[in-house]
């Protein structure tokens, strides 16, 4: 359970079996792209997905595509649509393995208000959560936009373990990078430094946190 405690969308299991008896269900490999369209609802039911935008064309013929930059990761019993704005190309990927989505359209939620509202209320939460993230890039420091990050995620969806909190998924120094604006050579090195001080480690591949870094770096106020 993340550690915000913030209310479960399970509250209605109607919306996982109504996605499974109209066939509107679909689980997904890691890095597998999801295809979504403007107009639809997607609910994560189990797994990570992870939403990135980038260029729709490279600057010159010449220019590869830059790396997508991380937007998000929605995690389970949490809703998420994509919106085209070009000339940014958004996409949505399985962050890992056994990513289960329910599409349905918005009109489809009429009858049902009890749910209608409690999305409409996880949206709100994910756009204050944006806020925040948005927040942290106005930091100078690489090392504050860094660890202020991290505890955003472990407020979000982090677990608790013995002498701090831990990311229930991986996430590499390419896509944290991408996240705070700074190079992945930055963010490795100044995860080496936190790693030597033990504010940061990884066990089983999955980021960790410690207490006193989380309660200094986390924001006052999520939801």
């Amino acid at each position: 359970m993340a550690i915000s405690e913030q209310p479960s969308l399970l509250t209605f299991p109607e919306l996982v079996q109504w996605g499974q008896a109209h066939y509107r269900d679909r689980t997904f490999n890691k890095e597998d792209f999801i295809h979504t369209r403007q107009g639809l609802i997607y609910f994560v039911h189990q797994g990570v997905v992870r939403l990135t935008s980038q260029p729709a064309t490279p600057i010159t013929t010449e220019t590869k595509s830059p790396t997508p930059t991380l937007l998000g990761l929605i995690g389970a019993n949490r809703p998420f649509e994509i919106l085209a704005q070009p000339p940014l190309v958004f996409g949505a990927y399985a962050h890992i393995d056994q990513t289960s989505v329910i599409w349905l359209y918005w009109n489809e939620l009429i009858p049902h208000p009890s749910l209608h509202l409690a999305i409409l209320e996880a949206f709100r939460q994910q756009q204050q959560f944006q806020f925040l993230w948005l927040g942290l890039l106005g930091q100078k420091s690489t090392l504050d936009r860094l660890l202020g990050f991290l505890a955003l995620l472990m407020i979000q969806d982090g677990e608790p373990i013995a002498d701090g909190y831990r990311l229930p998924y991986p996430l590499t120094h390419a896509q944290i990078g991408s996240a705070i604006r700074a190079t992945r050579v930055t963010i490795t090195r100044l995860m080496v430094k936190l790693r030597e001080k033990e504010i940061v480690w990884i066990k089983d591949d999955l980021i960790c946190l410690s207490r006193r870094s989380f309660q200094e770096y986390k924001p006052l106020r999520l939801y």
